[in-house]
């Protein structure tokens, strides 16, 4: 334990996602070592970030406007809606520039375990988006854990009475990956979306 305020500051560097006792220090050390005006820097862009950074008022991206880039974009097809957990999730499929559509961002994944249900998610605000009828396929891709499956199968019951083409990423073995190191389940999924070898 340190003294005062150099204490305070890895106690909230510690409660940064992914950020641990050491970890905190480590970076707390940093700052201290760090120029005056390193620090102001960063100070100033965590306030500026805070005060200009929202949420889009259509698909709960982050977005210094009120509509993000992507849902402003015209030329992205509006038939394919792809729904994600994690603000995150997006940036990793745009990496890919195979994904020319849409997004919806729930804002988490159903959690029991965490008190995280349907109605802490923005799942009704994804309902009036698939109303009028643009919207001919929904992609599920939430994460391949306990909690995406969850969500996944939620929303494909609340989904497929609509008449609407409900898909789900694809999963499996990575490329690289050893077949003796991968789990039973990723291994199962493999099996189960295997596609011909032509």
């Amino acid at each position: 334990m340190y003294e005062g305020v150099v204490q305070d500051l890895i106690d909230e560097l510690g409660r940064l996602p992914g950020v641990g006792p050491k970890s905190a220090q480590r970076i707390a050390f940093h700052l201290l070592q760090a120029e005056p005006v390193d620090v102001r820097r960063l100070a100033d862009v965590l306030i500026e970030v805070k005060a200009r950074v929202k949420f889009c008022s259509v698909c709960f991206n982050v977005s210094e406007d009120e509509q993000c880039r992507i849902c402003r974009d015209e030329r992205r097809d509006p038939s394919v809606l792809c729904v994600v957990e994690e603000y995150k999730d997006v940036v990793a499929i745009e990496r890919t520039r195979e994904f020319r559509g849409r997004y919806h961002v729930l804002g988490g994944a159903i959690s029991p375990i965490d008190g995280i249900g349907p109605d802490q998610l923005h799942v009704k605000e994804l309902m009036p988006r698939l109303a009028d009828g643009t919207v001919t396929e929904v992609i599920l891709a939430t994460d391949p854990n306990l909690e995406g499956e969850a969500t996944a199968t939620y929303l494909t019951r609340l989904l497929l009475p609509m008449g609407l083409r409900v898909t789900r990423l694809a999963s499996g073995l990575p490329v690289g990956g050893d077949l003796e190191y991968a789990d039973e389940v990723t291994l199962g999924r493999a099996f189960a979306g295997r596609r011909s070898a032509q």
